[in-house]
């Protein structure tokens, strides 16, 4: 037999044994890349032989991991903008009959301390006013009557927190660090026993959720220090979380890309300030198998990036919560800024972000779906209101029943991680070294040869 295919022989066991190493479920290259069309599929195999071979993320899959081991079914709602409260029933009915544990809702600031400093009574179309909680307390009764656990979002600063009011923008922080904390523990100290999970903050590395101003991550750090102690002086059994980070590759003032975000705020101390890292989940261009893993590549498995930078910030015993995941259905006449899928795309990725979820990040707990219904179709020309599952009128999308079939099987409830640290130490060194022989052979291609 040839030398030349010797060679050849020996770089297809190669790859073989990379497969079996890294990939035990691989029968197809659908397996392999997470891509659904030939091109996307044979881009993803060149993608995979090359970062196969190079220092894979750590993530710390034998470390005892804090709230993880949760349900992962959370739903973005809007609770606070539906009049009725028969329509705001309605929709926590649904959620628990379909088996979501978890609402993520927002507690906007500007909603609840209004006109100035602790006046808690909405005077905006009443002069006489009504009490600002009464909204809220009817959310939270709701919630504990369908037994569904409210991660409560705290931000958007009212005007009257900012010497500059709204000309640096309605989600600018206030001038007062002590202001946001006071806010943090009224809202904490009301529902002390009722609500455990608080997100502090949301998107604050992108425009405009830090206002019209840069961004930065050591400011951020401060407020968000500032709201987990005062949160923590009322209620210590509270679990904090930090603001969600958007995945962006920007590098500029008005957005930062959410890597260089997330360790300046650690070098900043914000390890001692959540209890929680949490993350947005956008698959945008492609499905959530997509296999890619690189900080210029945004996907649903971006999210394992910021893992390993909490495991090298010596954070891997927090969990990871995806605050939003999803696919947008915009038509075809308008912009797809966020992406687009078919209808029938959306109900399939939907199920199958929770699956990945379940199946291969032990460290990840509530995967929050964004987002259920809004309370009408004011915003149907804009690209983003196509994230929905429901219409205003509770109309279903096929992602919704997918969704709502899967979360209330037998099979959401048995979905498991498959990889011990064990196996995945011993699958990695196996890839790596079947890699190096590989490379080596390749190398073998580009110097001359006489065949004997």
């Amino acid at each position: 037999m040839s030398r030349k295919r010797i060679r050849q022989l020996l770089a297809i066991a190669a790859i073989v044994v990379m497969i079996v190493a890294l990939w035990p479920s691989a029968n197809s290259l659908y397996d392999l890349t997470g891509e659904e069309t030939v091109p996307a599929q044979l881009r993803g195999v060149i993608h995979w032989l090359y970062s196969s071979v190079r220092p894979q993320p750590d993530h710390a899959p034998n470390q005892d991991i804090a709230l993880a081991d949760v349900s992962p079914f959370g739903m973005n709602t809007f609770l606070e903008q539906e009049v009725l409260l028969e329509v705001r029933e309605e929709v926590l009915s649904m959620l628990h009959g379909a088996g979501f544990g978890f609402i993520r809702q927002q507690f906007p600031w500007e909603d609840i301390e209004i006109h100035g400093k602790s006046d808690f009574v909405d005077r905006r179309n009443d002069p006489e006013g009504v009490d600002s909680w009464d909204k809220y307390d009817n959310i939270v009764d709701l919630a504990e009557q369908y037994d569904i656990e409210i991660i409560a979002r705290l931000d958007n600063p009212p005007a009257w927190t900012r010497t500059l009011t709204d000309t640096i923008g309605t989600h600018a922080p206030p001038d007062s660090l002590d202001d946001y904390g006071d806010f943090v523990e009224a809202v904490v100290s009301r529902y002390q026993g009722r609500i455990r999970y608080y997100q502090l903050w949301n998107e604050p590395n992108i425009y405009p959720e830090w206002g019209e101003q840069p961004v930065d991550p050591e400011a951020f750090t401060d407020l968000l220090c500032a709201g987990y102690r005062r949160a923590k002086a009322v209620d210590p059994d509270s679990v904090i979380l930090a603001g969600a980070l958007s995945p962006t590759i920007a590098l500029d003032d008005r957005d930062l890309n959410d890597l260089i975000f997330l360790q300046r705020m650690y070098d900043a101390g914000a390890a001692e300030c959540f209890d929680v890292l949490s993350a947005q989940g956008y698959g945008l261009w492609s499905g959530p198998t997509d296999q890619r893993l690189r900080p210029t590549v945004i996907n649903y498995a971006h999210v394992i990036l910021l893992r390993d930078m909490m495991v090298a910030n010596e954070d891997a015993h927090k969990a990871i919560w995806v605050s939003e995941a999803g696919w947008n259905t915009v038509p075809e006449f308008m912009d797809d800024p966020y992406g687009r899928v078919s209808d029938a795309e959306q109900a399939k990725y939907a199920v199958q972000a929770y699956q990945r979820a379940q199946r291969e990040w032990p460290w990840a707990g509530v995967v929050n779906y964004w987002f259920f219904k809004r309370p009408s179709d004011a915003e149907i020309d804009q690209p983003w209101y196509y994230f929905r599952l429901l219409e205003p009128d509770f109309s279903p999308s096929p992602a919704w029943s997918a969704l709502s079939d899967y979360a209330s099987s037998t099979e959401a409830t048995s979905e498991k991680s498959q990889l011990t640290f064990t196996q995945q130490n011993f699958r990695s060194v196996l890839a790596l070294s079947s890699g190096a022989v590989l490379f080596y052979l390749l190398l073998g291609y580009l110097s001359p040869r006489r065949d004997s």
